[in-house]
C-alpha cells in the first residue's frame, strides 16, 4: 500500500475495481483545511480520463510494475506491435492503451510498463520527443511572419502539426510526444 506522498507521473494504481495510470498531479497545501492532491487518472482498460481528488495521507493500492524497452515494429489497424529489445519477444497492444498512436514511427524505441502479476502491458511511454519527416504542407508566404504564424503540416506517421513558416516537405522536425507540438527543426 502507498499513500498520497507516493503518487508520481506515470504510477500505476488500483481505484474502482479498473487500473489506472497517472498522468497529472498536483499536491495542494491550502491556508485552511487539511491538504489533497489533484490528479487526473487515466484507465489502462478503456482510455478513459478522469479527474480524481485524494486528501493527504489517503492510502492507495499501487500496482507492482515492470518496465522494458520494445522497439515499434508495425500496426494493423488498432492493433501495434513491439519487440523486446533483450529477448526479442513480441507482443501485441491496443490503440487505446497508447497515449500518442499518431506519434508511433516504426523502429522506435518506447518503455512499456507490465502488470507482474498477470504479465498484461498496462502503459507505453514514448521518448521525451520524437524526429520525424514533413510529407507534405503549403510553401510558406515570405514576408507573412510578424509574429509567431504557424501552418498545418503531415508528417510520415499521418499526425498533423503546426510548423512554423519556414519549414518545407521533406524537412525532419523535433517533436514534443507529449504535447505533439513542433519543438525545432533538425539539421542534417
Amino acid at each position: 500500500m502507498a499513500s498520497t506522498s507516493d503518487i508520481r507521473k506515470g504510477l500505476c494504481i488500483k481505484y474502482n475495481n479498473d487500473i489506472y495510470k497517472i498522468i497529472e498531479f498536483l499536491h495542494v497545501k491550502p491556508g485552511k483545511g487539511p491538504a489533497f492532491v489533484r490528479t487526473k487518472l487515466k484507465s489502462v482498460s478503456n482510455g478513459k480520463v478522469i479527474d480524481n481528488t485524494f486528501s493527504a495521507g489517503h492510502k492507495i493500492e499501487d500496482i507492482r510494475v515492470e518496465t522494458n524497452k520494445f522497439q515499434f515494429l508495425y500496426n494493423e489497424g488498432d492493433t501495434f506491435h513491439f519487440m523486446n529489445n533483450e529477448d526479442y519477444n513480441q507482443i501485441s497492444i491496443e490503440k487505446n492503451i497508447l497515449d500518442r498512436p499518431d506519434l508511433m514511427k516504426e523502429g522506435e524505441v518506447v518503455t512499456i510498463s507490465i502488470n507482474t502479476e498477470d504479465g498484461m502491458p498496462l502503459s507505453v511511454d514514448m521518448p521525451v520527443s520524437v524526429i520525424l519527416e514533413v510529407t507534405h504542407t503549403e510553401p510558406g508566404v515570405k514576408g507573412n511572419t510578424a509574429t509567431n504564424a504557424t501552418k498545418p503540416a503531415t508528417v510520415e506517421t499521418g499526425a498533423r502539426i503546426n510548423v512554423p513558416l519556414f519549414i518545407n516537405e521533406g524537412d525532419k522536425i523535433k517533436v514534443d510526444a507529449e504535447k505533439g507540438s513542433y519543438i525545432e527543426r533538425i539539421k542534417e
